[in-house]
């Protein structure tokens, strides 16, 4: 029997689809509200965090702006006064109401900032307080465990970090290509049934990645954890290099996630040859050919580039996730003691 989970996996083209149908219309509105606004600060916690991450880098990369990951204790425990005048704030919450990131966003607005809310909820709190809603179309989500409301927040980013005014190519066209390259990785499992296997037996696990993928390391590490309740680091390639590397042997599987393009691939090759060395087995996300040789099992990831590689690399990822967590008899639908939608503080 499909889980929810498995169903909202392949629920992700569509969604996507919708998403970037009610998105690309608002970026001129995107551009006029943020063009004066040299900094851009991300507010996010869990899941949402992840997108935040891949939105710091493309800001940084693409856009050529300041960026950065907000504290969200510093408004709402610390009460910190700052002045915002220059800075857009990017607030994510696929429910839009989390207390937490709903307070960050007043308190950035009432300190000057043009404040953007990504949520899948036009009616939440988050969307109703910002300047501007950039809503995502992914539909009800059942599974505990965040998958295409993921996605289409990465989706939303992408929109708007494009709309800043870019420093290289316009993703536009490319942009409307992530739908059907996303159906195509859903349908292909390649290789996820193998990493499945493999995982299964494994009594230690890591993910890297770097760069611009970097969040998809994350997002793939929190959802082991959450979802098959196995403790996994997610840690970036030059983190991974300045110590941890040293437990590596033959009890750890390492799973990297790569683009097929760009400056971090190389280095990733080179990782991937250094940990077999070490004994460890790895599991390839993405990458090219190289990578796949290099690797113990390999998963196709895009034909991307870089900037827009996060939205299809992290679709394998799940697929193994959800596999993984009923190989090990647990429920992927519902992760023991998570909810939708969790608040920071208990009152």
């Amino acid at each position: 029997m499909a889980t929810d989970m498995l169903r909202e996996i392949g629920e992700q083209p569509e969604a996507l689809a919708r998403t970037l149908g009610r998105l690309l219309p608002l970026q001129p509105e995107l551009a006029r509200l943020l063009r004066d606004r040299r900094h851009v600060l991300f507010a996010a916690r869990g899941t949402s965090d992840n997108a935040a991450v891949y939105g710091r880098y493309l800001v940084e990369v693409h856009a050529g702006r300041g960026a950065a990951l907000a504290a969200p204790s510093l408004a709402t425990h610390y009460a910190v006064q700052r002045d915002l005048s220059d800075t857009a704030v990017i607030s994510l919450s696929q429910s839009g109401a989390t207390e937490e990131i709903v307070a960050v966003q007043t308190w950035a607005r009432e300190a000057g900032a043009v404040t953007v809310a990504i949520t899948n909820d036009p009616a939440s709190p988050l969307a109703q307080g910002a300047h501007i809603a950039l809503v995502t179309e992914a539909g009800p989500e059942l599974a505990v465990p965040a998958t295409k409301t993921y996605t289409a927040q990465l989706l939303a980013v992408a929109v708007l970090v494009d709309a800043l005014g870019p420093a290289g190519p316009s993703l536009g066209e490319e942009l409307a290509r992530v739908p059907s390259e996303v159906a195509g990785l859903v349908a292909a499992r390649h290789g996820v049934d193998d990493a499945i296997a493999l995982l299964a037996r494994s009594p230690h696990l890591l993910v890297s990645g770097r760069g611009v993928v970097y969040g998809t390391a994350l997002e793939l590490a929190l959802k082991l954890e959450e979802t098959c309740l196995e403790p996994v680091r997610g840690l970036s390639y030059a983190d991974l290099r300045h110590g941890p590397i040293a437990v590596v042997d033959a009890g750890t599987t390492v799973l990297l996630v790569a683009a097929s393009h760009g400056p971090m691939l190389d280095p990733m090759i080179e990782l991937a040859r250094d940990l077999t060395e070490r004994g460890a087995s790895v599991v390839a996300i993405g990458g090219d050919q190289r990578l796949a040789v290099a690797a113990t099992e390999h998963l196709a990831g895009p034909e991307s580039s870089e900037a827009l590689a996060p939205l299809g690399l992290i679709v394998p990822g799940q697929l193994l996730v959800e596999g993984l967590a009923r190989a090990r008899g647990l429920d992927p639908d519902a992760p023991r003691g998570l909810s939708k939608v969790t608040q920071t503080d208990r009152s």
